[in-house]
């Protein structure tokens, strides 16, 4: 009805009138669009459940090997006790020992990881066993010692527990310190021959490949202090030389698919972001349940789980919980053909990941690949690994196209998973009770705003291009999943009919040309449906979710803030990409903040701090728009007849509505006097194109 109603009441004086009304007719067709893909993606979700005693009873014996790749890039912006804390919570999995093989990536090539790894592997054997006898969960030392309670109802438990909590303390602080320093002391280094590795690096962007297995899971002798196997465990730094391409996170989870393959070659591969440790130590077990299935498990080619973050302040300041998009949208795409792949918390299947397309005859024999390691000593193997981590090992191949992760897209991911479908393989979305993989969201709005970037970028440089689900999907995955692709895929296009739904209706309010029905007429009703149902059902939805009501007020301005900043910008930086103008980059979000960054934002205080370009968008929108709400207001009381109240209203309740969702810029621009305040040069350019903006309209 509202664009029945644009159609018949479009103007037939004057030409700002016509084009404005007919920009308005085309935002709103596009948020229909949009409107109506949503709907059709959340039509009917699935939600699945597992029987891992089931597993048990049929498999435990026959239970296959599976292969852990953890990636991390730098030890600053990632601090390796963080690394370690999600390296030990995944050897510790319930799940048999000698079938679990954990390889950490380490694109920085740092010394200080490797230092965190071999004192992670040395108190793994103290907290294998802990975790074991005592059930506890989480399994990362980090995240169980921060809220468990010491049990004072057994004295030798107790004496147990301290005596590990200890351990871990003593640990993080040796890693902490040695990490403060910048070096590992000498004397330390005397202790591992895997510090050798480092006289002959060059840089972090120039060195061979440095390959050390710490723990040789192998090796009968690689016990626990309970006597009981410890996992494999292997580091791995891949050779970068500067005249090769880096190809970022994808690169490094190729070099560890074929350097894993040599060394343990488990059917399955689990993926995580170093940040995202696992908060639940059956994830194997309930990955496995699909995997093993007698009738459908021969089909699936990957499975994800929800990404959850352990940081999320209560109301949610910046959205960035994902629970919309984790427990409505992902839902539906699973019943529409299967979930994306995220790039986190996704156990694969091999030789899916390695290119390998399905057919009928796959079905699985899991007594034969319950042991498929490769026999072969810990140096004959190290030597064979460098030289599959090697910058030229990649070289006329199909690894980055065809193999493994594919290369040259911003979100490799999404576009790795859309190519194991096209491919033939099922994939599953799975929510587990207990939730599977904790992680570390954005604690600063440019961070959230700069991820948001790479991601609408991506996906919509995957939808320009060969790879868009309706060519590279086209009768290979149902039409419906193929749509449901376009949730992410159209984010960065949604820029123009919200900056325009900003821009234009304040810019005419001063004018005085109304662009809503009148609030005498019957043609309000659509408008004022649209409004406040959209917005009850997302507030319901929201809070079913877990969210607060005032979490999901930061959602809607959050919301603005994306597709007037993010979405434009990862826009342009496809187009660029597409006309060969541009290459890749790859932003590592920080994992840690400072400490007055952390203290406001737990305070749920918008961080702005940066000059950044957009901020100066989203400065010059909320100007804006407060001017024009004055003037709006200033119309009203001016009006003896009351006639601009009658006509101007919508465009005055928009521009209040942006108002309220722009207070915080407001507080960051004039009022905030601490180091997250807007910077005085977004301030200054901001009130000059708004005014200058107002200025133009006015006369």
């Amino acid at each position: 009805m509202i664009l029945v109603y644009r159609v018949s009441f479009l103007p037939v004086e004057g030409a700002l009138e016509i084009w404005s009304w007919t920009g308005m007719f085309f935002a709103e067709l596009w948020f229909s669009f949009y409107w109506f893909i949503t709907q059709l993606v959340r039509w009917n979700p699935i939600y699945r459940y597992t029987f891992k005693d089931r597993l048990s009873q049929r498999y435990e014996k026959d239970l296959p090997g599976v292969d852990i790749f953890v990636c991390t890039a730098d030890p600053e912006i990632e601090p390796p006790t963080m690394v370690i804390n999600t390296v030990l919570s995944t050897m510790a999995y319930d799940y048999p020992p000698e079938k679990l093989s954990v390889y950490l990536s380490d694109d920085g090539g740092s010394d200080l990881t490797f230092y965190a790894m071999l004192e992670a592997s040395r108190f793994s054997k103290h907290w294998l066993p802990f975790c074991n006898k005592f059930k506890i969960e989480p399994r990362s030392p980090e995240a169980y010692f921060r809220t468990a309670l010491e049990p004072l109802d057994d004295p030798v438990n107790a004496k147990e527990w301290l005596f590990v909590k200890k351990l871990y303390t003593d640990m993080n602080y040796r890693i902490e310190a040695t990490t403060k320093l910048g070096k590992v002391p000498e004397e330390i280094r005397k202790e591992h021959e895997g510090f050798r590795e480092w006289n002959f690096i060059s840089g972090r962007r120039d060195h061979r490949a440095i390959l050390e297995i710490l723990i040789d899971g192998r090796d009968p002798r690689a016990m626990d202090n309970e006597g009981q196997p410890l996992p494999t465990l292997v580091y791995l730094a891949r050779e970068k030389r500067p005249q090769y391409p880096h190809n970022f996170k994808a690169g490094a989870m190729n070099a560890l698919i074929r350097v894993s393959s040599r060394i343990s070659n488990s059917p399955i591969i689990l993926n995580v972001d170093c940040d995202m440790y696992s908060n639940n130590s059956y994830s194997v077990r309930d990955a496995l349940c699909f995997f093993m299935d007698e009738e459908k498990g021969q089909e699936i080619g990957y499975i994800q789980y929800p990404q959850a973050f352990e940081n999320i302040t209560k109301n949610d300041i910046y959205c960035n919980s994902l629970n919309i998009e984790m427990e409505v949208d992902f839902p539906g795409i699973d019943a529409n053909g299967g979930p994306l792949y995220i790039g986190t918390g996704c156990f694969h299947r091999r030789e899916a990941l390695c290119g390998r397309r399905y057919s009928n005859e796959n079905k699985v024999d899991w007594k034969e690949v319950a042991d498929r390691k490769v026999k072969e000593s810990a140096g004959v193997l190290e030597e064979v690994c460098r030289i599959l981590a090697s910058c030229a090992y990649e070289e006329n191949t199909e690894w980055g196209k065809e193999m493994g992760l594919k290369y040259g897209c911003p979100v490799e991911d999404v576009i790795t998973g859309l190519s194991v479908q096209c491919k033939g393989w099922r994939s599953m979305y799975f929510i587990p009770e207990r939730k599977g993989f904790m992680g570390l969201a954005p604690t600063t709005l440019l961070q959230t705003l700069v991820q948001h970037k790479r991601w609408s970028e991506g996906n919509f440089q995957i939808l320009i291009t060969r790879h868009s689900p309706f060519l590279l999907g086209h009768k290979r995955i149902p039409l419906r999943l193929q749509i449901s692709y376009c949730i992410y895929m159209l984010w960065a296009t949604s820029w123009f009919a919200v900056l325009y739904y900003l821009v234009v209706p304040p810019l005419c309010l001063l004018r005085g040309i109304s662009l809503f029905p009148k609030l005498s007429s019957p043609w309000i009703q659509p408008f004022a449906y649209a409004i406040f149902a959209n917005r009850a059902y997302g507030v319901v939805e929201f809070v079913w979710c877990g969210g607060t009501i005032q979490g999901w007020w930061n959602g809607q301005r959050i919301w603005v803030f994306k597709r007037t900043t993010s979405h434009l910008f990862g826009f342009l930086a496809a187009i660029r990409k597409l006309l060969g103008l541009s290459t890749d980059t790859f932003v590592i979000t920080a994992k840690v903040a400072e400490e007055d960054v952390s203290g406001r934002y737990e305070k749920e205080k918008m961080e702005f701090g940066a000059s950044s370009p957009m901020f100066n968008i989203l400065a010059t929108l909320a100007l804006l728009n407060m001017f024009s709400f004055v003037g709006g207001i200033k119309m009203v009381i001016m009006d003896v007849e009351s006639e601009a109240l009658d006509l101007l209203a919508l465009q005055i309740i928009l521009c209040g509505l942006l108002v309220l969702i722009n207070l915080p810029i407001y507080q960051g621009l004039f009022f905030r006097k601490d180091s997250g305040r807007m910077p005085s040069s977004v301030t200054y350019k901001s009130i000059i194109v708004s005014l200058l903006a107002c200025s133009i309209a006015l006369y």
